[in-house]
């Protein structure tokens, strides 16, 4: 496969990562792992989840300083104690989950503890909001950097934390899975700020599960696995199998593992459901061992229809029905009692309590079930959680652990957990596989199939269109928050489902 040309490298690589190893308690995260990052290159760094990547990222921030090894700028040995001492070197990061304060407009996100003052020592908003201006101007983004970063979609909040890294002026940029809520012409975009970064001089490491971004963008690639280093090498020439082999070390079975299922009756009924300035007459069925997937661009209203449907957002109006019975609008207690289960995108900040244990996690939707006398019996708790996460091959070191410290892919199965824990009819997935390995995916989609095959009514929500092509027997494709096209497994082609997301006369 042939690989994007770009500027031509630096002799000397502008950051060199030698030999580092790094251990928290008896878990060696990441061990002996070296590689270069040359100015003028887009460098990729791949690996399943809990290969290690992230613990990288994190020495490369100054977040965790490595137990030995070396961290070299040029033929200078540097040691970063503090993200301060990172930004200092010219290192700036992107992180996969959005870190903006949501009480501070987009502009002190992005200049915080930088911003630009008057003579009398106080914060120019005028000067730090044009500069943000800028940086969105350069990006093609219409955001305004004096609204509250409250609120934001997740897509807007990592473009702003684009906008931050590229504030610093840096000139080794850190993108970890910064596309990952991204649409097509924003991850377009991004690329072409990426490509100018590499041309002028930048050296660019990205993390991404998307091989076909990493092919379009990158020079060269880094594979990691448990923790170790497997090979750094050019991508010219290089094929997705011969990645994947490397990140796997196993050959890996079939990405959807689609069980062909007879539906039965159905079991969720959408009808006429509105909410003004969102979406508009949405209506449809999902039937009991059928996974029907919401398609559409980012924006469309996908998420917004589906959290209306559990009763976490409002609805001005339309009807929701769990077999045949009617559920109160915006009552997520009625939803869970009548059997749904809502797996959302964002895990961090909707799925998850990043500071509470694995098992504290795993078991939040069933501690009413799992009290007694209106205490919790941590006993039946841990077995619960013990339960459900060795059914999904969990990794971690010990339930207790707060799962903020687990991998991206592994905290999404606590999520799946704690929903599947309820015995759910109806699943509700918004983006099951976003921000995980393809190891990982290829589990997940495997637990979403049998469960259809089980009687379990699937909706899932997901901006990958193999994904969706791969998993469900129908598609609804949204356009302007309305259902734009219904296509069934035996027509649905990325083509169809992209001319009727876009709303062009090819869609007919």
């Amino acid at each position: 496969m042939s690989v994007p040309s770009t500027t031509t490298p630096t002799a000397v690589p502008l950051l060199e990562v030698r030999d580092v190893t790094k251990s928290f308690g008896s878990v060696a995260a990441v061990s002996g792992v070296s590689f270069p990052l040359y100015g003028g290159e887009a460098h990729a760094l791949v690996g399943e989840n809990g290969a290690g990547k992230s613990t990288i990222v994190k020495m490369l921030a100054g977040v965790h300083k490595p137990d030995s090894g070396t961290l070299l700028s040029g033929s200078t040995e540097i040691t970063l104690g503090s993200p301060a001492e990172a930004k200092a070197q010219g290192i700036a990061v992107i992180y996969q989950e959005p870190t903006l304060f949501p009480d501070l407009t987009i502009a002190e996100n992005i200049y915080i503890g930088a911003q630009p003052t008057t003579h009398g020592r106080m914060i120019d908003r005028s000067a730090m909001n044009a500069a943000a201006d800028a940086l969105f101007t350069r990006l093609g983004v219409p955001l305004d950097p004096d609204r509250l970063a409250s609120g934001l979609s997740i897509a807007d909040q990592q473009l702003v934390e684009i906008a931050k890294a590229l504030s610093t002026q840096a000139s080794v940029i850190v993108m970890d899975e910064p596309t990952a809520a991204l649409s097509g012409n924003e991850v377009a975009r991004l690329f072409s700020v990426a490509r100018s970064l590499c041309a002028d001089g930048a050296a660019v490491l990205f993390i991404s599960h998307r091989f076909e971004e990493i092919f379009e963008l990158c020079q060269r690639v880094t594979v990691m696995r448990d923790g170790r280093h497997i090979s750094t090498s050019p991508l010219d020439g290089m094929t997705v199998d011969d990645l994947i082999k490397q990140m796997v070390g196993r050959e890996l079975g079939a990405l959807y593992p689609k069980i062909d299922v007879e539906p039965g009756a159905v079991i969720l009924e959408v009808q006429n459901l509105s909410r003004a300035g969102v979406f508009s007459n949405i209506s449809f069925d999902v039937r009991a061992g059928e996974i029907v997937a919401l398609a559409g661009l980012v924006g469309a209203g996908r998420s917004e229809v589906m959290q209306s449907v559990f009763g976490v957002d409002p609805r001005d109006s339309g009807v929701v029905k769990v077999r045949g019975k009617e559920l109160k609008a915006s009552n997520p207690k009625a939803a869970m009692r009548a059997g749904i289960a809502l797996v959302p995108e964002d895990r961090r900040q909707q799925g998850l309590i990043p500071e509470m244990s694995i098992e504290r996690n795993a078991t939040l939707t069933r501690s009413a079930a799992l009290a007694r006398f209106g205490f919790l019996v941590g006993g039946a708790e841990r077995r619960s959680a013990y339960d459900w996460t060795r059914k999904l091959q969990t990794k971690f070191a010990r339930i207790t652990d707060p799962v903020g410290t687990l991998s991206g892919g592994n905290q999404q199965k606590v999520v799946l957990a704690k929903w599947l824990a309820t015995d759910p009819i109806v699943l509700i997935v918004d983006e099951p596989t976003r921000g995980i390995d393809v190891g990982t995916k290829a589990e997940v989609h495997k637990i979403i199939s049998t469960l259809a095959s089980e009687g379990v009514a699937v909706v899932m929500i997901s901006s990958e269109l193999p994904e969706v092509l791969g998993m469900a027997d129908r598609v609804l494709v949204m356009r302007e928050g309305r259902i734009a096209a219904e296509i069934d497994r035996a027509h649905a082609t990325e083509e169809s489902v992209m001319f009727a997301a876009m709303g062009t006369e090819s869609a007919a």
